[in-house]
C-alpha cells in the first residue's frame, strides 16, 4: 500500500498553490519516493505533492519510456508556441477524461533530489505531463482549461460521478468522453 492517499475533486488543497522548496532533506526525498509509489499503484503517469495533501513544489512522473521515474523540484515552465489537443485524465479527478488544448512543447528547468539543475526540452506526452503537474502546484485542475461550455458538462460530470459513488446501488454513470488516459496527476 502507498505511503500516500491521492486527494480527490473536491479536496480544496488541490486548489492552493505550492510552496517553493528550499532545502532538499530527508523529508522531500521521503515524498518524492512515496509519492512515486502512489503514482504507480494508481497507476497513473504524473503526480504532484498538491495531490497527496502537501503543499510543496515538487512533483514525479513516469511516461513508461524506459527511463524510469522522475522528480522535479521547483519547477519553472517555459510555453513553446502552437497548439495541441489531447485527451487528459487525472489522479484527483477519477473517471474524467477531456481534450484539453496545451502547446505542444515546453521548456521545463527545477532540480533533482540532489540537488543537480534540470533542464529539459519535452514534446509530446512528457510536454503534456510537466504542464498538467506544475498546474496542480498552481491550484489548477485541467479542467479549468476547458471553454465554458466544456467546463460546465465537465462539473456536470463530475457530480454525476460524486451522486454515483455515493449512492451504492446506481451503477456507474454513463461514461462522458471516450477512453481514458493514463491517469496524469
Amino acid at each position: 500500500m502507498a505511503a500516500y492517499d491521492i486527494r480527490v475533486f473536491p479536496d480544496p488543497v488541490l486548489r492552493q498553490r505550492a510552496a517553493e522548496i528550499t532545502e532538499i532533506d530527508d523529508g522531500v526525498v521521503r515524498l518524492a519516493r512515496g509519492m512515486i509509489e502512489a503514482m504507480h499503484e494508481a497507476p497513473g503517469i504524473g503526480l504532484a505533492a498538491v495531490q497527496v495533501g502537501v503543499l510543496r513544489r515538487l512533483f514525479v512522473y513516469d511516461v513508461g519510456d524506459g527511463t524510469g521515474a522522475h522528480v522535479v523540484v521547483n519547477p519553472v515552465l517555459e510555453l513553446g508556441d502552437g497548439e495541441a489537443v489531447y485527451d487528459e485524465g487525472c489522479l484527483s479527478i477519477p473517471g474524467l477524461t477531456w481534450a484539453v488544448v496545451r502547446p505542444p512543447q515546453v521548456h521545463l528547468t527545477g532540480v533533482d533530489l540532489d540537488g543537480n539543475d534540470i533542464s529539459l526540452e519535452a514534446d509530446e506526452l512528457v510536454a503534456r505531463v510537466v504542464q498538467h503537474e506544475v498546474d496542480h502546484l498552481d491550484g489548477i485542475l485541467f479542467i479549468d482549461r476547458l471553454d465554458p461550455d466544456e467546463r460546465k458538462a465537465a462539473m456536470a460530470a463530475l457530480r454525476d460521478i460524486q451522486v454515483a459513488a455515493a449512492t451504492p446501488e446506481v451503477a456507474e454513470p454513463p461514461a462522458r468522453r471516450g477512453l481514458r488516459l493514463p491517469g496524469l496527476g
